[in-house]
């Protein structure tokens, strides 16, 4: 591994992000996009500057593994218990329909019945990272807002997960197998880690809390460690990190270390935009450009509107309901991973991979402008709108 090329990416990455970032605000566009449209400027196809961003993208799942480990220290159990039976209707039968919707787009551009399911199955999930990135820290943690995307977004991922893991050889006589043995994994990990925080965590927190630098290390490393053992288990890091994050919420100084903790998060998120960026690739997608195109402004339609009806049937307001369909209107990253996983078990081609992730980038630039100037985000270029 060359040290000394990392340092030079690190530096080329955070020099010319703050650049952009600079250039995007004083012409009011969204500073994510400018980490996007850095990594496409000095990517493979554009200057060259970094000629392979995989290793960027690696590491940037840090950021990722951060964000939902600060979202479960922020959600007490009994409340995160109560939003789930609420939601999960609204979950189910929303994700139903962008499955039916964007496979039957998928077939009629001409892609085969099993690559439209795969197509259809990828897309069906919200962004956790644009969604909760572009909604201010106080109504995320403190508001009925942020709790209902929560919840969507976190029964979004575990369906997500079943279905890696299906693409991943769960398939055939092992279905019912793989997804019982999943549970089971799933619930084990749960019980663990509230033991821990009690009985180990906690107590080490009352008697060093006097040492912050201690007390900062002790919860990145439990936060890690949850992420960590999931991933062994077969779950995900970022299943792992939010339960760590739930587990750790009953801690005393649970929100301290989430203030703490908030800037190593945004270090590693601006390398996971930069990444997407750097490694999109136009040339491979002039084959599918007017399907993703097509596919891509059919979910920023169709998403919001359903999402609407949806949380509309369960007892919302309409002006809220309003606000959580475009919030929630956008791909995935987790369309991202289904569709690595699909491609690595031979279901489907090159071809229906690329424009997954087309798709994907596409929704993510047009949700995001969408959400910064008709809501309050952290990022906003206008004052009215910029709210942390």
């Amino acid at each position: 591994m060359d040290y000394q090329n990392i340092i030079f990416e690190f530096v080329l990455i955070f020099a010319g992000a703050a650049f952009f970032a600079t250039v995007f605000l004083y012409l009011k566009q969204p500073v994510i996009l400018a980490y996007i449209a850095f990594g496409i400027a000095v990517g493979p196809l554009g200057m060259g500057l970094i000629d392979e961003p995989g290793h960027i993208e690696k590491l940037s799942h840090v950021g990722v593994i951060l964000l939902l480990y600060l979202l479960g220290i922020n959600l007490k159990p009994e409340r995160l218990y109560h939003l789930f039976s609420k939601t999960a209707v609204v979950t189910l039968l929303t994700s139903v329909v962008f499955f039916a919707v964007t496979m039957a787009a998928a077939f009629s551009f001409g892609f085969g019945v099993l690559e439209s399911v795969i197509i259809g199955a990828s897309l069906m999930f919200s962004s956790t990272i644009i969604s909760l990135k572009l909604i201010p820290t106080t109504t995320l943690h403190h508001r009925h807002t942020g709790e209902m995307m929560t919840s969507v977004l976190l029964m979004q991922d575990v369906i997500a997960i079943i279905l890696i893991v299906l693409l991943s050889g769960g398939q055939g006589e092992n279905v019912s197998m793989a997804i019982t043995l999943l549970l089971i994994k799933l619930t084990v990990l749960i019980v663990v880690a509230f033991v821990l925080v009690r009985y180990v965590i906690n107590n080490l927190f009352i008697r060093f809390d006097i040492i912050q630098e201690y007390g900062f290390l002790l919860a990145l490393g439990w936060g890690m460690l949850g992420a960590g053992v999931a991933e062994i288990i077969g779950l995900s890091y970022e299943m792992g990190a939010f339960i760590a994050g739930v587990a750790f919420a009953s801690s005393p100084v649970s929100l301290v270390i989430v203030e703490n903790l908030k800037p190593l998060r945004d270090f590693f998120l601006i390398l996971f935009f930069f990444s997407i960026g750097a490694q999109f690739d136009f040339l491979v997608t002039e084959n599918v450009l007017l399907a993703g195109v097509v596919i891509a402004v059919l979910i920023i339609v169709i998403k919001p509107f359903i999402f609407k009806l949806g949380f509309r049937l369960i007892g919302e307001d309409k002006e809220l309901s309003r606000e959580l369909g475009v919030r929630l209107g956008q791909g995935s990253e987790f369309s991202l991973l289904v569709a690595y996983s699909a491609l690595a078990s031979g279901l489907i081609d090159m071809r229906a991979s690329y424009l997954i992730q087309m798709v994907v980038i596409i929704t993510f630039v047009l949700s995001t402008y969408w959400v910064v100037y008709c809501y309050r985000t952290p990022i906003s270029g206008s004052e009215k709108n910029r709210m942390d």
